[in-house]
């Protein structure tokens, strides 16, 4: 009978710590998150202290929106058919194929969607500019311009995801097929894409929504002649000061971020036949993989031309081969900032470090709460909602965010406009999905039964959670800290609105010198990029380096 009263009271307290441990991510987002947007919006929607919502149907009616609006979808559709059209094959050669190198090359494929979006957007514009190499095709300034920075910003994330699930693929039905006298593309068709789809669907609703919430790629490469829904919020925000209609394109933005969430959440929920296989080893190119490792192979130019155009644009000074521009970098680009722009970078390091033991720390917190075993229905819809609202700051503007920071948090007993913290809590929150997503498939995968077995030995919640957890998720940790460190040391959007004059991040700096007219702003602001494209780059090459098989999708 004790015995029975003292499972029942174990479990009650087992319990009553899970509530207490799930609110304190929830606490925080919703200090964080939900109080800045929910600020912005209140100040758009009660632009007189009185619920006005006619003032946002007259902004949706207007015809300017509706042009941005639909710019948003529809080249945020076609980016993601391309970006998916060329990810497919790069996925098979890179997660199915054994070759020397693979390692190098699937980091390098990576490496595009963790660099700032202002810096991929002047990497296309370098290559496409009349002065580039593909100046002669005439793209700059063009709409196809802009499709083209989104695919090379987002192709990684088709690769990742499709890959991890190609990775666990049993081979045996594929086999099973050709021996039936079935064609490669019969057994793609029949057998493997059908197994593959969940994963494709989350890879194109993923990409899909980072399409349509692009900000510094639409910026620099749409200029004043295209605005997408993120870059029109920025204007209306920063420039105009016209709340309600940017509050308008914000809650249409949400409301399809959490359409795209759901039915994101929904395919991670069917039933994957590849989640209980284990990792099948690679295997030699044959000759019937030549058309997926022709794409791979042009996927893979496609990705180096901009970086490469990126590096030359950076040595080239009047006509000539230079380093001027780098030793620019040590200077306060002709007086436009209070620092140079290597302590801007300074700056952007301490910062990213910051944001990500804070992204770290709330990611592994939400990834134990989402992946806690429930029995009862209630239980899982309470489990799939908090998933849900950890990943909304993934697609709500960053612009947004940023602006909101400003509204709700300059007063007390939340008056932290100057708080050093500030940026990254800011940085942390673009950052806390991405790790959430690469630690939650590692949590979820460890069998339960191993924790039930370590305290039935007599270990408690901490042994156990150090013996078994600590052993499974150590590298994975490690890399959701490297990845939460190259978006950290990215963010773009919301930094632009809350960083301090005399401690810039080196991508506002790289976008203000951009907009002051001049050879050696636009070389040092190239300079500055590779210099950060850089530092991401080593970054994501120990991330590959520390991947678990099987694992790492977002």
């Amino acid at each position: 009978m004790s015995t029975a009263v003292g499972g029942a009271s174990g479990r009650t307290t087992g319990r009553i710590a899970y509530v207490v441990l799930a609110l304190v991510p929830v606490a925080v987002v919703t200090v964080f998150f939900v109080l800045p947007v929910g600020a912005m919006l209140h100040r758009g929607l009660w632009p007189e202290g009185r619920f006005d919502p006619g003032a946002v149907l007259d902004v949706l009616r207007r015809p300017r929106t509706g042009r941005v609006v639909w710019f948003t979808v529809w080249t945020s559709t076609v980016a993601t058919t391309v970006a998916v059209a060329l990810g497919l094959p790069a996925a098979y050669v890179l997660h199915r194929l054994r070759f020397p190198g693979r390692s190098v090359v699937r980091a390098a494929l990576l490496v595009p969607f963790v660099l700032p979006t202002v810096v991929v957007g002047l990497a296309v514009r370098e290559l496409i500019a009349p002065a580039g190499v593909l100046g002669f095709l005439g793209l700059d300034g063009t709409a196809v311009a802009i499709i083209i920075g989104l695919v090379f910003f987002n192709v990684a994330v088709v690769i990742r995801t499709v890959g991890v699930a190609w990775e666990s693929l049993d081979r045996r039905p594929a086999e099973a097929a050709a021996a039936l006298g079935a064609t490669p593309w019969q057994v793609f068709r029949t057998v493997t894409f059908p197994a593959l789809r969940p994963a494709v669907v989350s890879a194109a609703s993923v990409v899909f929504l980072f399409c349509a919430t692009a900000f510094g790629v639409v910026l620099i490469l749409g200029g004043v002649r295209y605005s997408s829904v993120e870059t029109e919020i920025y204007l209306l925000t920063a420039d105009l000061l016209d709340l309600p209609a940017a509050a308008a394109l914000s809650l249409v933005q949400m409301l399809a971020v959490v359409l795209l969430l759901v039915v994101v959440g929904r395919l991670r929920a069917v039933a994957d036949p590849t989640v209980r296989r284990s990792v099948a080893p690679a295997a030699r190119p044959q000759r019937r993989d030549a058309p997926a490792i022709v794409v791979t192979v042009a996927t893979l130019a496609a990705v180096a031309l901009p970086v490469l155009a990126l590096v030359a644009g950076s040595f080239r000074r009047d006509g000539g081969w230079s380093v001027d521009h780098y030793r620019a970098l040590g200077g306060s680009a002709d007086g436009l900032f209070q620092v140079s722009v290597a302590e801007a970078l300074g700056a952007s390091l301490r910062i990213a470090v910051d944001a990500t033991w804070m992204s770290l720390l709330l990611g592994l917190v939400v990834a134990f709460v989402v992946t806690r075993r429930v029995r009862s229905r209630a239980g899982r819809r309470v489990r799939a909602a908090l998933d849900g609202f950890f990943m909304l700051p993934l697609g709500v503007s960053a612009v947004t965010l940023g602006f909101g920071f400003l509204i709700a948090l300059d007063e007390p007993p939340l008056d932290l406009r100057s708080s050093p913290l500030l940026v990254p809590i800011a940085q942390a929150l673009v950052a806390l999905p991405i790790v959430v997503r690469t630690l939650v498939p590692v949590l979820a995968g460890i069998d339960d039964r191993q924790r039930q077995a370590a305290a039935s030995l007599g270990a408690g919640p901490l042994r156990t959670l150090l013996t078994v957890d600590l052993a499974v998720v150590w590298r994975p940790v490690l890399a959701a800290a490297g990845f939460a460190f190259a978006v950290s040391l990215g963010e773009f959007g919301a930094t632009s609105f809350i960083v301090r004059p005399a401690e810039p991040t080196l991508p506002v700096v790289i976008y203000r010198l951009l907009g002051h007219p001049g050879p050696l702003n636009h070389g040092t602001a190239l300079a500055a990029s590779v210099v950060l494209a850089a530092v991401t780059a080593a970054v994501i090459l120990v991330v590959e380096r520390l991947r678990v098989p099987g694992t790492g999708a977002w």
